[in-house]
């Protein structure tokens, strides 16, 4: 019998129906409203503890499933469902769906046993705890495998197979279960006839680029595409102590430099004294926020192209565009975007640095998206209000991996480095505060910009603004 998708509430979530028809989801000490549906449809909620197959509802044909379709839609909206694909409503699960984006939702394109199917290069299997999950980097969801017969499934298409070949296999785990593979990405359909080499073959040229760590670094260390703990959780505290924030000593003679800068009593350097005082604001004086012409002189004087080269460098990289900070390989990858909330002479939005003509591009974004990066931005950095600016770096990722192999995203991340240090210190020198965000929403900045999250996208964030003098820092 085919295999049946069902919904079925996450783990630590619960539904509460109010006298006046509200349900509720409650999780881990919040509570979510859906709406106001009728006593019939929530008792029918209540099967979603155990499960409820999507196809008992798809038609709309009645009320009932028309409110149950809505409250199922809403609650993976907030990512509070996981699905089951199994043989029968109460027989064993074949896999649990687990979604890693807010809005997920099981699809099932059409299959025909003469399409041949293969396993994505960013693919893979690994234990969790006692259990064995599938994911990809690409998928908007991951796959726990209940049944091990489905790891070997899988395991086969790590070359190019036609579904009919795959209906002989022992253990054929349905076309349903190749079809929702097929619809996160972490299979896809390919022409053999036609194929060629398959790392062009997954849908987008931009992939051909990216070696399979570095997308699987860039998806789970930023937000946006896993629904993995993220930030400063203290997941060890009570299992192994902090470490120091000084290394303990190595044993040996120490050589103790102190006398020889107390030999030099010369003025400390403006460089020096700009590097002490640099540190983090969170707190800005929106009664005073930046001006237009202080941001121009902030970009200026941190990002903007001194000069341009078109010499074909190293086979042909595309020319060089030399800017204040240093890049690898002279690739400067960086593109800054503004989330503007405050400043003198500069209307509310969402914009673009172009560095090359030193000017600000407006870019029409909904009011919600351009509340969700400041609001991101004021929750990261535990401020009292969101930044006057938000300033989004993001990575050209194919202008360093065009030319670097295995280290390409290690030398981007290196790159935010040099270019936030620079943030810092003009931002030090020119009397406003600004702070470095380790958190940004890729899946946000995608949706934003319409750019897929693999071809540019964000790899860190800047605070600037004017600072209060009795705000927060380090």
């Amino acid at each position: 019998m085919p295999a049946t998708v069902c919904a079925q509430l996450g783990g630590r979530v619960t539904l509460e129906a109010h006298a006046n028809g509200e349900i509720v989801a409650c999780f881990d000490g919040y509570s979510v409203g859906l709406g106001t549906f009728s006593a019939d449809a929530a008792d029918r909620a209540q099967n979603l503890r155990t499960g409820l197959p999507l196809a008992s509802f798809a038609s709309n044909s009645r009320n009932i499933d028309k409110e149950i379709n809505l409250l199922v839609r809403r609650l993976a909206r907030h990512g509070l469902l996981e699905y089951r694909l199994g043989r029968s409503r109460i027989g064993e699960d074949l896999a649990v769906i687990e979604p890693q984006v807010p809005g997920y939702w099981p699809r099932t394109p059409q299959l025909g046993d003469a399409d041949a199917l293969v396993l994505s290069r960013f693919a893979y299997m690994r234990r969790r705890g006692n259990e064995m999950v599938l994911e990809s980097p690409r998928a908007g969801a991951l796959f726990k495998i209940c049944d091990p017969k489905i790891a070997t499934a899988v395991a086969i298409l790590s070359t190019p197979q036609q579904i009919k070949q795959l209906r002989r296999q022992d253990g054929f785990p349905g076309v349903e279960f190749l079809a929702l593979l097929v619809d996160c990405q972490i299979v896809f359909k390919i022409d053999v006839a036609g194929e060629s080499g398959l790392r062009p073959a997954e849908g987008d040229h931009n992939l051909v680029l990216w070696d399979f760590h570095d997308l699987l670094f860039h998806t789970r260390s930023t937000e946006g595409r896993h629904a993995n703990p993220l930030g400063g959780v203290y997941p060890y505290v009570g299992v192994i102590s902090p470490l120091p924030p000084v290394r303990p000593r190595w044993p040996g003679r120490k050589i103790d430099l102190r006398k020889f800068s107390a030999a030099h009593p010369e003025a400390i350097s403006p460089v020096a004294k700009l590097l002490r005082e640099r540190h983090s604001t969170r707190s800005f004086d929106d009664q005073r926020p930046i001006t237009l012409a202080e941001l121009s002189r902030f970009l200026d004087n941190t990002a903007r192209v001194m000069s341009g080269s078109n010499s074909k460098l190293d086979l042909d990289d595309g020319g060089h565009a030399v800017r204040p900070y240093p890049s690898a390989g002279g690739g400067y990858e960086l593109e800054l975007y503004l989330a503007v909330d405050k400043c003198e002479g500069l209307a509310r939005g969402f914009y673009h640095y172009d560095a090359g003509a030193h000017a600000l591009v407006p870019i029409g974004v909904p009011t919600q998206e351009l509340e969700a990066q400041l609001t991101g931005a004021e929750y990261a950095m535990g401020a009292p209000a969101a930044p006057q600016i938000l300033i989004t770096i993001a990575a050209r990722f194919g202008r360093i991996s065009w030319k670097y192999s295995s280290i390409a995203y290690s030398l981007i991340l290196k790159d935010v480095g040099v270019l936030t240090q620079t943030l810092y210190l003009m931002a030090t020198d020119m009397g406003l505060g600004g702070c470095a965000i380790g958190i940004a929403n890729i899946d946000l900045f995608a949706k934003t910009t319409g750019i897929e999250f693999h071809v540019e996208g964000p790899v860190g964030q800047f605070a600037i603004g004017r600072g209060t003098k009795s705000g927060a820092s380090d």
